[in-house]
């Protein structure tokens, strides 16, 4: 069975829970990136055979809206389905029943849901490192139980995935990354940035309306030249301390 990987992964962590469960599932992992602004997102196409899985990182316990909005374009053609969330071991709430709602009105047969952990993008001392060894090897376990439904079914009959219709409202981008004196204006954060957010003509200048705070062109930027403001970090920090302070463990609803 080949794996179809569709991923809005700005940073880095969303994908790399999605492949390690990917692995567990199919032979084969094709990937397809929402988070880049200039592919067909209706051009998605997958056979028979395929499993694909649906790979969103929760921002404030919702899909990031412009994930959504491009998931939307993406023609499922009843082909089996895994939603899995991934979050900085904080909440997830209600991204999972959002993704359920959005994989149906595209088309896919949602056959299992996972909440997977994967180092906060923001404040990286929450989960940090992680998927780690023992997410993995869950990850892996999770993949073969999914797969052993199948097996045995054609994975439509009815479970229950955690949240709240009408769903938690989403919160504002907030932090906004700004160039600082070491931008040499290559223009590499205005490529990669998948809202579109930063001057193509001038890499220094940020659009705060279309920014969704993904941090991409932080984590992509090789000078290092793009920061956030570090007191508003702390704030946010030490208000979600409590809540990140116990390790969460991935998991399965099948």
């Amino acid at each position: 069975m080949k794996c179809a990987l569709i991923e809005f992964s700005p940073t880095g962590g969303t994908e790399k829970a999605g492949k390690i469960l990917c692995s567990a599932l199919g032979t084969e992992t094709n990937i397809f990136d929402l988070a880049n602004p200039t592919l067909d997102y209706s051009a998605f196409s997958a056979d028979r055979e395929t499993i694909a899985v649906i790979a969103m990182p929760s921002y404030g316990g919702r899909v990031p809206a412009l994930a959504a909005e491009r998931l939307k374009k993406v023609h499922g053609n009843d082909i089996p389905c895994v939603l899995l969330c991934v979050y900085g071991n904080r909440a997830y709430e209600d991204t999972l029943v959002e993704m359920e709602d959005l994989a149906k009105e595209c088309g896919f047969r949602v056959v299992a849901a996972v909440a997977a952990i994967a180092e906060h993008s923001i404040m990286h001392q929450y989960a940090a490192g992680r998927p780690d060894a023992e997410d993995t090897a869950k990850l892996r376990e999770i993949g073969d139980q999914i797969l052993q439904k199948l097996s045995h079914t054609s994975g439509e009959d009815s479970f229950v995935i955690p949240g709240h219709r009408p769903y938690k409202k989403a919160g504002g981008a907030g932090l906004v990354p700004k160039a600082n004196d070491s931008c040499i204006e290559c223009g590499l954060c205005a490529a990669e940035c998948p809202a579109g957010a930063i001057d193509r003509e001038n890499p220094k200048k940020t659009d705060k309306t279309k920014c969704i705070s993904c941090m991409r062109c932080m984590v992509r930027c090789p000078h290092g030249a793009r920061k956030i403001n570090g007191a508003m970090v702390a704030t946010a920090a030490l208000a979600i301390k409590k809540a990140c302070s116990v390790r969460k463990e991935c998991e399965l609803y099948l």
